[in-house]
This record gives C-alpha cells, sequence and structure tokens, in this order.
C-alpha cells in the first residue's frame, strides 16, 4: 500500500519533463507551419497592398492580377480585385471577374452569394440597373437580405419609384433605425406628382400618411397647404402652412408667399403681411425680406416698405442685407454720393450671387437651387432652407 502511494507521487514528477519537450515540440511545428505559409505569399501581393496604400489603384489591381496569375482559384484574391475594378470605374472587368468566379464550381453557399451581391453592385455601377435588381431581389431571401435590400432602397430612389421604395424600407425598418423619416419623404413625393396632376383626394391621403410615418414633416404640411390653396380652402391652407412653424420655423420661408396670398384671398392681406413680418422679427435668419418689401409697397406705399425693410435688415446686418439697404437709401443721396454707392452696391451684389447659396449639411454640396434630396449624397432634407453665406 506503502509503495503504490510512493509511485502515484513518482510519476507525474517524472513524467513532467516528457509534457514540456512535448509542448515545445508542438509549438515548434505551429511555428515552422506559420513561417512556411508567411514565405509563400507572393511578393505581388505585398507590392498590391503598398499600392493600394499610396492611393494607386492602377498599379495595385496590376499587381493583384499578377498574383491571381500564379495563385490558382483563389476566391477572396478574385473577388477583391473584381471589386478594385469597379472602383476604379472599370465595370466590364468587374463583370467579367465575379462571373467568372461565379462559375466556379468550388462558389457554392456563402461565397456565391457574396459573389452575387458584388455582381450586382458592378452591374448597378455599369448602369445596368435592371440587371442589379434582378440579383438583389434573388437575394432578398438570404443571409445577405439586409445589405440587398440597402441597395435597392438606393435604386427605386435613383428610379423615382417612391411605392418600391416605401415597401423596401418597411423592409429593412427596426428598432436601431425605422425609416420613418426617408418614408415620409417618399409619400411626399407621389404626394406632389397627384398634385399636379390635380388628384386632390389621393394627394391628402399620401400626405396623411407621411405625417402618420413622421408628424414633424415639414415638407408634408407645406403641400397640404398648396392641396387646400388650390381648393379654394383658404382657412385650412393657412393653418397648414402655420404649423410649421412648431415643426421647424426655418421652412417658414419657402412658405411666406403662399401664406400672404392665402390671407389675401380672405381679404386679410394686412394680416397675412403682418404675420410675415412677425416671422422675420422673432426668426432673423428667414429669408422673407423679399416677399415683405413686395407687398408693403402694395399695401402700404415705397415710404412705409422702406421703412420696414430698413427695419428688418438691421435686425441681421449682412451683405444680402446691405445690398438691399444701400438700394432703399440711394435716392436720398446727392448726385456725387450715388454713384459711388451704386458701385458699391453693384460690388455687393456680385459678391451675393457668389457667396449667398443653400448647402447640404450633410456633405455641404452647395446649389443656388433648394433640393429635398441631395443630389450628392442622396440624404434627404438637408439642404439649409434658407440661402447662407458660402
Amino acid at each position: 500500500m506503502e509503495n503504490a502511494d510512493i509511485w502515484s507521487i513518482l510519476v507525474p514528477i517524472i513524467l513532467l519533463p516528457a509534457f514540456f519537450a512535448m509542448g515545445w515540440f508542438a509549438a515548434r511545428i505551429d511555428m515552422k507551419t506559420v513561417l512556411k505559409q508567411a514565405k509563400t505569399v507572393p511578393a505581388g501581393f505585398y507590392a498590391s497592398l503598398d499600392a493600394l496604400v499610396d492611393k494607386n489603384t492602377g498599379r495595385a489591381a496590376h499587381n493583384l492580377a499578377e498574383v491571381i496569375d500564379q495563385q490558382q482559384n483563389s476566391y477572396d484574391l478574385n473577388l477583391t480585385l473584381g471589386k478594385l475594378y469597379r472602383q476604379r470605374g472599370e465595370n466590364d472587368k468587374a463583370i467579367a471577374m465575379h462571373k467568372a468566379l461565379l462559375d466556379s464550381p468550388d462558389t457554392v453557399g456563402d461565397k456565391r452569394t457574396r459573389v452575387l451581391y458584388e455582381l450586382g453592385l458592378n452591374y448597378q455601377s455599369a448602369g445596368l440597373v435592371d440587371r442589379a435588381e434582378q440579383i438583389f431581389l434573388e437575394l432578398q431571401q438570404g443571409n445577405m437580405a439586409k445589405q440587398a435590400n440597402e441597395v435597392l432602397l438606393n435604386i427605386y430612389q435613383q428610379d423615382r419609384d417612391w411605392e418600391q421604395a416605401i415597401a423596401t424600407a418597411q423592409l429593412l425598418a427596426h428598432d436601431e433605425q425605422t425609416y420613418q423619416f426617408e418614408m415620409a419623404q417618399f409619400y411626399c413625393e407621389i404626394a406632389q406628382s397627384e398634385l399636379f396632376k390635380s388628384q386632390f383626394e389621393q394627394a391628402r391621403a399620401h400626405i396623411q400618411a407621411a405625417l402618420s410615418a413622421n408628424k414633424k414633416c415639414t415638407r408634408a404640411n407645406m403641400i397640404l397647404g398648396d392641396i387646400e390653396q388650390k381648393q379654394g380652402n383658404f382657412q385650412a391652407a393657412i393653418d397648414a402652412y402655420t404649423a410649421i412653424e412648431k415643426q421647424n420655423h426655418a421652412y417658414l420661408s419657402m412658405i411666406g408667399e403662399k401664406l400672404y396670398d392665402a390671407y389675401d384671398a380672405l381679404g386679410k392681406a394686412q394680416d397675412g403681411l403682418e404675420v410675415l413680418i412677425g416671422y422675420a422679427k422673432m426668426f432673423p435668419q428667414l429669408d422673407l425680406n423679399s416677399v415683405i418689401y413686395e407687398k408693403s409697397l402694395l399695401l402700404w406705399g415705397e415710404e412705409k416698405a422702406n421703412q420696414t425693410m430698413v427695419e428688418l435688415v438691421r435686425i441681421k446686418p449682412d451683405l444680402n442685407g446691405m445690398y438691399r439697404l444701400l438700394g432703399l437709401q440711394m435716392s436720398d443721396l446727392n448726385p456725387q454720393w450715388k454713384a459711388d454707392a451704386d458701385m458699391m452696391r453693384t460690388v455687393i451684389g456680385r459678391q451675393v450671387q457668389r457667396s449667398w447659396m443653400y448647402r447640404c449639411r450633410n456633405c455641404h454640396f452647395k446649389s443656388q437651387v433648394f433640393f429635398w434630396h441631395c443630389p450628392a449624397c442622396n440624404k434627404w432634407e438637408t439642404f439649409t432652407p434658407n440661402k447662407i453665406e458660402v
């Protein structure tokens, strides 16, 4: 019994060096394998990576193509090279690369799904939108459904297929991103189209859908006001336009003249003008001075209109205001100063025309024209509703 106890202690001690030796030997084998694999990586791969770091995509594509010629049936490298071709605008090469990869018997399961996705992007980049759409519709049922639907949403927006855009946004909606903001804009696009066709009830229904999706959608109330105005419901139009103040007062300048016209149609032009002046004083950034001056001239005459405009310009002095103020004050100047003032006004006017624009808050794209959908970054409602100095 005592001998058994002694051996139970001695055996682990005796075997301990053997265990260490086995562990060391296994580690050496793994390291040799790693080093062997590292040595087999072609030099062209590192050259391609270096070219990408230098942002030389042409040299990177050339080096990577040479590596692929040496490494047969390399799925990852073929996939990457096709993407690189697409990035360079060589869509025909990208399509050929990914179609060849798709025909490979080894491209199955998730690998096939990924190649199909990249091929769809190639077709979209090449302007073959119908082919791209077919591929992404096929991918809606797989594990890349989210990515496919995101691309489809962009395609439907580019094609102005708003019904499909709404349906796709609903598929993409989840707790973290509901797409309610975008869907409200899609409904507004449909409503605007129906308003042009004088299909008032259909337009009204889509505006209600827009407000249900996003109750702060200022565009929906603008279109609703237009609908009411077209149908002669002027008080309802006023209610729709003035509701924008609580949604986002920055957009009030976009309905200034329409709001005045609705009051005027009710025989309350004076009230309408006073509302606009009140907005201009409360929110100096609003671009309402032109319509206020025009209607003031009509209702009050030149002297009071000039006085009102001087008061508003002094609330927010800027280049645009200075241009207008000089125009108002020139008639009171003596001939000697009038010529100089006219010259200064001309210089300021040229500067205002160049530097006062609408600007996308997301990508900073600038334009003299307002867009609800930025043509540069494809974001909705990112343009400043009032021209700003840029």
